[in-house]
Parts: C-alpha cells; structure tokens; sequence
C-alpha cells in the first residue's frame, strides 16, 4: 500500500496536540532553513528542542546530541536530515516513544514512514510543519 500523509483535520489534530517538538539537524545558522522553521514555531508557541551534535545551544534551548539525550517526554519529531538518514531517526523517534515522525518538506523516506507506522506512530512526509500549521490552525 502506497504512503498516504494524515489528512490536514489529522495534522490540525496533531499540532493542537503537540507536546515537545525536537527538530532532527535543527542548524544554529539563521539562514538555514531548520533554522527559520524551528524559530517561526517557537514564536507561535511550540515548545523546540534542538538535535545536533555540533551545538550546545540553538533558539535559546539546550541542545542535544540525539533523540535518546533528551530528558523529557517528546511528541513530535521533526526532521531536517537527508532521506538516507531518516530510518535511523524513526527508529530513534520509536525508542523514545515519539507519537509522530514528521519529514521536512523535500523529504520523503518510505522506509522510515513503515518504521514509524510500525511502531505505532503517524509518519508525515514532505510536509513543511511551519506551512502546515499556517493552514491547519490558523486557515491562512
């Protein structure tokens, strides 16, 4: 069966709902378009948690080396890595029992979908999370 993303009332759902956000090679340069994403969702309100092993800090948040770092519970994975890197992330979001693997728009991993859904998780692929939560909660 084909991949499908969750339908736009779903990923309304699933952001009203979103606890913590980490973002998967958030950058800490500003120009970089992680960068640009992660801050516009902080200033709406969601709460970012940076992953990269090259930072301490990005957005005023303590960053972590990997998803198995973070100490607290974490909702929504959001992912700003290449597509041959994604498996390995679901497989981390599953470990830590994220409820939702969401891929960057550009990138899509079949693979790390089936891995996500496997373990009980929604998969969102090539989706801008920024666009989607103009469009799903605030219908611009």
């Amino acid at each position: 069966m084909a991949f499908e993303n969750p339908s736009r009332e779903q990923i309304a759902d699933i952001l009203k709902n979103a606890g913590n956000i980490a973002v998967v090679g958030l950058s800490d340069r500003p120009d970089r378009t992680s960068h640009m994403v992660a801050a516009a969702m902080q200033s709406r309100g969601y709460r970012i948690i940076p992953v990269n092993p090259g930072a301490d800090e990005i957005l005023g948040e303590k960053c972590y080396p990997s998803l198995k770092d973070i100490p607290e519970p974490v909702t929504i994975v959001n992912v700003f890595r290449r597509s041959e890197y994604c498996a390995d992330v679901a497989r981390e979001a599953a470990e830590i029992g994220a409820k939702v693997l969401w891929l960057q728009q550009g990138i899509i991993s079949e693979e790390a979908a089936a891995i996500a859904e496997e373990n009980g998780m929604i998969a969102v692929m090539d989706r801008c999370i920024k666009v989607e939560d103009s469009i799903a909660l605030r219908g611009k």
